[in-house]
């Protein structure tokens, strides 16, 4: 027996297209710090951002760490570099690095 096909899975078919240009731009992207690089294929980057305080309106620094995917070992512990999210690769790794901003002198 052949299934009949309507124009809803027409369009259901084209929906299931590999991502665009267009949508890979609308990706979060981060920059921040790389203050560990001690396991294989792994950065740990730390992103800091200015908040004010809830009642007295003081600015704070809040530190947030987050795993990102470097292929090649390549990055090295200081270098402020940005990451763009991607599909989960590990357990706790759903970032990789981008590109190296600023290397420290």
């Amino acid at each position: 027996m052949a299934k009949k096909t309507s124009p809803d899975d027409a369009q259901d078919a084209t929906e299931a297209t590999p991502a665009t240009e267009e949508e890979r731009a609308r990706r979060k992207t981060r920059v921040g710090l790389i203050v560990s690089n001690k396991m294989d294929k792994t950065v740990t980057v730390a992103i800091e951002r200015r908040v004010a305080h809830a009642f007295y309106g003081k600015q704070q620094t809040r530190t947030k760490k987050y795993h990102a995917h470097d292929e090649k070992n390549e990055y090295k512990v200081g270098d402020v570099v940005r990451i763009i999210e991607t599909r989960p690769l590990s357990k706790t790794k759903r970032w990789r690095v981008a590109e190296l901003i600023e290397r420290p002198a």
